[in-house]
């Protein structure tokens, strides 16, 4: 990759994800280090030496070792604990790298103290030496975990590929460095290549696996016309595409922003989490001071209050607490971001498991925001399918909307079109056209009436309900009489009726908003189990009835396409805007789904509710773990001989952050996917 394009596309990884994974190389160069200079330390420790029953071999100054070697160890390995302290200090919040810089502070010092004035006896430091490390791997192990959940905005970075093949106005391509493209150059993609940025496919056919930009599992159809997004994969045939995007335009760039946006907004629980970290530390501080002044009273012993003054800081060091939340945060924002869920707001997500309602707008978003064909109903002298085969053989070359409504129900039913001829247009009123011989007529009520065409009796029931549902209808007519009908409206998708219902299923209320007339509305609401409905609403208002459904308290979410609802979708407790693709400069929505899948809806509050899940466990086991640990670091159980080393204390303490990385993990088992 071109060092300019590498730098372009990967600045917010190494601000954010690079960070960590900078400092969990810096914890592990600086673990094997320590490691390796406590091996003398150890072997020369005369504690070690009266457990193990062994003699070293001696040398002058060998009875220096341990104090020489704990010093480099301190300076080398624990120096970076006290260097992470003073931004805790400065800030007045003290926390994990204050209890640790204590802790080891006051080993070191103690056992210095011995080394120069006391000779004779020994000090911490084959202790200090054994805590360093433990806290140095510990640390090492946190980093990795944190900058591999971080990992989503370096995966996205990925995507785009280093070089793409620019075509010349000769016709001929040349390889040039994808941050090289300017608007309107035109890009030749070959099968299995990477589609370098934005553009327009000119010419080609081809299927693109968007999965990874908008979760679509299912390859997507691309042809003239088609807008292709950057880092996605071309998968069977060749494109030509103009470049319509470059550099922070494109939509893949919106997404990293909106990942990095969404991984350092500060959710509610880690507030909570951080402001418990701060009391823990200072509670550690205090039980601190009262397990040395109290061992020093009652022990008697000056080394054995330093030793358990040192195992409280560590044990209690609020490493798990801090780590509970932003690796879930972290998780869920990859995982969200992977399904088309495009989160720009942390506290949307968190609060969507609350949701009481979700409004939908109707058109585009329940139904595809165009007319299809939704009943045929005919005489018994002819099928539905001979009807479709004649009615879409005189519409072939109409560009009218109910024309070509007609002739996408032919295609997904698989009937071809009969061949027309002496087509003609009645303007206002319909068309007409010959096949096999015969005139038929294709049109509303007027060209009944015009013609004093009577409906037949078949056809009345069908004609009522669709009148009744705000339908529009156009006629089948031969010669002689009516023999068909087709009721026309706004098609609802497919996904609507599964969504409606989960989201019913988790006890959340669906309403729905449209300035469709009230027979429109009561018929799509009853299609799709909905009781609440709002019809003949102005954009204006829809704000007003969002308002009218947070009177009584309820959590209100509104869906909508983010254009001209973006009142109401301010107005909502959380506003989703829906279908808008990777135009992430929708400010009035919370979240923004990539797809127009109303199933996406159910998948957000799956989300949440694991998300949450995993915050409350983390959080509880953090707690649970201070609040048994402390009092065994004081030394409760001194009395039955039972005491705490200071690096089995933080074995412990890292074995607690371990657990908490480990179940944050499992939020990517969670299935969002339709059931």
């Amino acid at each position: 990759m071109s060092q300019q394009h590498h730098e372009g596309h990967t600045h917010q990884e190494h601000q954010h994800g690079g960070m960590h994974a900078d400092h969990a190389t810096l914890m592990r160069d600086r673990f094997w280090l320590a490691l390796i200079l406590s091996i003398p330390l150890l072997i020369y420790s005369t504690a070690i030496q009266n457990w193990l029953r062994y003699t070293p071999p001696a040398f002058t100054g060998s009875s220096a070792i341990p104090a020489v070697f704990g010093t480099i160890i301190f300076f080398t390995g624990g120096l970076l604990f006290l260097q992470m302290a003073v931004p805790e200090i400065k800030e007045r919040q003290p926390g994990m790298m204050t209890l640790i810089s204590l802790a080891i502070t006051a080993a070191y010092t103690y056992s210095l103290g011995i080394a120069i004035f006391a000779p004779e006896e020994e000090g911490f430091f084959w202790e200090l030496a054994t805590l360093i490390d433990v806290m140095l791997l510990g640390h090492w192990m946190e980093m990795r975990s944190v900058g591999q959940a971080q990992g989503a905005l370096g995966e996205l970075a990925k995507l785009l590929p280093d070089e793409a093949e620019r075509i010349l106005p000769s016709g001929e391509t040349e390889s040039v460095a994808t941050n090289e493209l300017q608007i309107g150059d035109k890009v030749l993609v070959r099968p299995g290549g990477s589609i370098p940025t934005d553009g327009e496919v000119i010419d080609g056919k081809s299927k693109v696996n968007e999965a990874m930009i908008t979760g679509e599992s299912k390859p997507v159809l691309k042809e003239i016309g088609s807008v292709v997004i950057g880092g996605t994969v071309n998968q069977t045939g060749a494109l030509r595409i103009v470049v319509t995007k470059t550099g922070d335009e494109t939509a893949l760039a919106g997404i990293m922003r909106l990942v990095q946006e969404a991984q350092e907004s500060k959710s509610r629980a880690q507030t909570i989490a951080q402001r418990a970290a701060f009391w823990l530390t200072i509670v550690a501080i205090i039980a601190g001071v009262l397990t040395f002044n109290g061992w020093v009273i009652f022990g008697g012993s000056v080394a054995l209050a330093v030793q358990r003054l040192v195992t409280v800081l560590v044990i209690a060091c609020p490493h798990a607490l801090g780590l509970a939340v932003p690796l879930v945060t972290s998780i869920s924002t990859t995982l969200s971001a992977r399904n088309g869920l495009l989160v720009r707001d942390r506290l949307a997500l968190e609060s969507a498991k609350d949701l009481d309602v979700i409004i939908f707008d109707k058109t585009g978003t329940l139904t595809k925001g165009q007319q299809g064909v939704v009943t045929i109903a005919t005489i018994d002298k002819i099928d539905e399918t001979a009807a479709l085969r004649i009615a879409a053989g005189i519409e072939r070359d109409s560009e009218h909307l109910i024309a070509q409504a007609i002739r996408a129900k032919a295609e997904e039913q698989g009937v071809k079109p009969a061949t027309a001829t002496a087509f003609n247009s009645l303007s206002g009123r319909g068309v007409q056209a010959t096949i096999d011989g015969q005139r038929y007529y294709v049109g509303g009520p007027r060209l009944l009436e015009e013609n004093d065409w009577q409906i037949p009796a078949a056809l009345q029931a069908a004609t009522s309900h669709a009148e009744d549902a705000g339908q529009t209808v156009v006629y089948l007519v031969n010669d002689n009489e009516v023999i068909a009908l087709f009721a026309l409206a706004d098609v609802i998708r497919e996904e609507s009726y599964e969504a409606v219902r989960e989201l019913q299923q988790f006890g959340v209320k669906v309403a729905m908003l449209t300035g469709d007339s009230e027979a429109v509305a009561k018929a799509v609401a009853e299609e799709l189990n909905i009781d609440t409905y709002f019809a003949e609403v102005l954009p204006e208002d829809k704000a007003e009835k969002v308002k009218q459904l947070q009177q009584d308290g309820s959590r209100v979410a509104m869906v909508g396409d983010g254009i001209n609802d973006a009142p109401a979708l301010a107005q909502a407790d959380i506003g989703i805007a829906i279908g808008a693709g990777t135009d992430v400069a929708i400010e009035s929505a919370g979240i923004i789904l990539v797809r127009s899948d109303p199933r996406d809806i159910v998948k957000i509050i799956r989300l949440s509710k694991a998300t949450y899940r995993k915050m409350q466990e983390n959080l509880v086991w953090a707690t649970a773990y201070n609040v048994l640990a402390i009092p065994l670091a004081m030394g409760v159980l001194a009395p039955i001989g039972f005491t705490l080393p200071p690096a089995i204390g933080a074995a412990f303490m890292s074995a607690s952050t371990v657990i908490v990385a480990l179940n944050a993990q499992l939020l990517r088992k969670v299935q969002l996917t339709h059931s």
